[in-house]
């Protein structure tokens, strides 16, 4: 559990209410149902427009890393690495058959079966980056949803609070009409610029730090595996690997 991201929506929704209070505003004119149907709906109909159906889907299945991130344990890789390496060492690259098929990381699965396979160290860094490349810019693809509906967001809220404005001018000769307009012009506008930078952009940018993330602890394996594949000293590898902490 990311405690960090849970404090920051808390410390986000404290200080608009509470702000709001401080101000003698009340929470109720901050709730507008036709104010949010516009932002929400307006935001979502630009990112189905925009966004293939995998790469939404995509995103929605990448959403709860903000919450619940999933574990990155590169010194616990570099201590696998090394125990390749020995196996390698004392029964040849064959010995790792075995251990991949225990191996329950597909990235690191494959490559092991590839030096078991004898695959040569250039084969074997084409096929993993490849690998590596597309699950990132799949990742990437994913996270940009939230990107862009972030860059949306506002606009929609603009476009609500001209359409509020709009029903104001129209209703000048009923005073009982204006407050509503007006309402539904000011909140949109608060929805729009809040949703975006209280919650998609920083979305958007925590799931890029996690994929990236990622592709570190993959990038360290493949060098791992390829110094195995070159027959480096299990101690050499150890130390290699190593400046990829932080």
């Amino acid at each position: 559990m990311d405690i960090l991201s849970i404090i920051g929506v808390i410390l986000a929704l404290v200080a608009i209410i509470g702000g709001n209070h401080l101000e003698g505003g009340h929470i109720n004119a901050l709730l507008n149902g036709p104010a949010a149907l516009i932002v929400i709906g307006g935001t979502l109909g630009a990112a189905f427009i925009q966004t293939p159906l995998p790469a939404f889907k995509r995103a929605l299945g990448l959403a709860h890393w903000v919450f619940a991130s999933p574990d990155i344990p590169l010194r616990e890789g570099i201590g696998k690495v090394v125990n390749w390496s020995n196996t390698a060492r004392k029964d040849g690259l064959l010995g790792l058959e075995a251990i991949a098929e225990m191996e329950s990381d597909l990235f690191a699965r494959k490559g092991l079966q590839l030096l078991a396979d004898g695959c040569e160290p250039d084969t074997l860094r084409s096929i993993l980056e490849v690998e590596l490349v597309s699950r990132e810019n799949s990742d990437l693809r994913a996270a940009r949803v939230y990107e862009s509906m972030g860059g949306y967001a506002p606009t929609i809220g603009i476009i609500g609070a001209v359409m509020g404005l709009i029903h104001v001018m129209g209703n000048l000769a009923d005073p009982s009409m204006l407050g509503s307009g007006i309402a539904v012009a000011f909140v949109a506008t608060i929805y729009g610029v809040a949703l975006a930078n209280l919650f998609l952009l920083p979305v958007a940018n925590k799931l890029k730090a996690v994929i990236l993330e990622q592709s570190c602890y993959r990038e360290m394996l493949l060098e791992g595996l390829l110094s195995i594949a070159e027959g480096e000293n299990p101690r050499s590898i150890e130390m290699k690997l190593e400046g990829f902490l932080d």
